[in-house]
């Protein structure tokens, strides 16, 4: 485990991140967690563990009290003012404490007093309702991490112990991949994955498949010209730079078991084509990857589901595996011969 903690967001107050805290606390001994931090008010998460009836102690710390903290209390690093959520109904007047938290987790890890991120969800419309300007989370916490005024490029890949795989579009409408995807941002995306996977997850030459984007993979420009006018001369790019690419082979042949053995991560040209094999996989286990940004940080592979918030109900797996990757990578390179 990291010598320094992890910090731990509360996401947004209304949904199920501040009762996965509490849950994940209470289960840190059986699934072996390592020492965190949630960032938060004590008196909402008081409140949460109160009207959930779980015996949830906390303790306010500052980061060099966390470690020593953690096996008797939740470690608390306290926001300054209470969000005063109702869960399962959001509230764009919290949306400051939502973000008050993400503020501390990143400057606690620039300044090297926590190891890595683990954010929890937030909902973005609720965020744009109180100004946010920024398109998301990820977005948001690369401009956190800019220096000199230049944001790094961040990239989404969703991980479980049996599939790794990038969208190259992620939240964008069908209609609109296709003038969307272009050569550069496929080797740009790339690029930064390879990087990442050797740095990251001590993979010495990461091999990387990418899917088409039409059926059959366009099968020689019958069903599409998409692989042949754009993925294949990103593919040819990045091999001739000794980047391990492959493809773009069908996207519904890439991901059983024997296909998978074949490479370390997936990358596909949309969002459903990458997340529905691995949400498939790994629907409760799997975690968001933030490739790109200049500290490590890793989010539960959900949202905020507001509709079951408050209810003691919500599983902590996926923020438990986001805690526990995160710690593997605090560690140094993870020395997998494969994802």
């Amino acid at each position: 485990m990291p010598l320094l903690p992890l910090a731990l967001t509360q996401g947004d107050p209304a949904g199920i991140g501040p009762e996965l805290a509490l849950r994940a606390w209470l289960e840190r001994r059986e699934r072996d967690l390592p020492a965190f931090a949630c960032i938060a008010s004590p008196g909402d998460l008081a409140g949460l563990a109160n009207r959930l009836g779980w015996h949830v102690p906390l303790r306010i710390c500052d980061w060099g009290e966390v470690e020593n903290a953690f096996p008797e209390a939740l470690p608390c690093i306290a926001l300054a003012a209470a969000a005063k959520a109702e869960p399962g109904r959001p509230n764009p007047a919290t949306a400051p404490s939502t973000i008050a938290a993400i503020d501390t987790a990143v400057a606690a890890v620039m300044a090297g007093r926590a190891a890595a991120v683990v954010t929890n969800p937030i909902a973005k419309s609720v965020l744009y309702q109180s100004g946010f300007r920024h398109p998301g989370h990820t977005e948001y916490l690369a401009h956190l991490s800019a220096a000199g005024g230049n944001a790094p490029r961040p990239v989404m890949m969703l991980w479980c112990d049996e599939l790794a795989v990038v969208p190259i579009t992620i939240h964008e409408p069908l209609r609109r991949v296709p003038e969307l995807l272009t050569t550069d941002l496929i080797v740009d995306t790339a690029r930064i994955v390879a990087a990442e996977l050797k740095a990251r997850f001590g993979i010495a030459a990461p091999r990387l498949a990418f899917s088409g984007l039409n059926p059959h993979a366009g099968e020689s420009g019958a069903m599409g010209g998409e692989e042949m006018a754009v993925i294949a001369p990103a593919i040819a790019a990045l091999q001739s730079e000794g980047i391990d690419a492959r493809g773009p082979y069908p996207a519904d042949t890439m991901f059983h078991a024997r296909a998978r053995a074949g490479y370390d991560v997936a990358l596909a040209m949309y969002h459903d084509q990458a997340l529905i094999p691995i949400k498939t996989i790994a629907f409760d286990e799997g975690v968001n990857v933030t490739l790109g940004l200049p500290f490590i940080r890793t989010s539960p592979d959900h949202g905020t589901a507001f509709d079951i918030a408050g209810k003691g109900i919500a599983r902590p797996d996926s923020l438990c595996a986001a805690l526990k990757l995160a710690a593997r990578m605090a560690e140094g390179p993870m020395q997998v011969a494969a994802l």
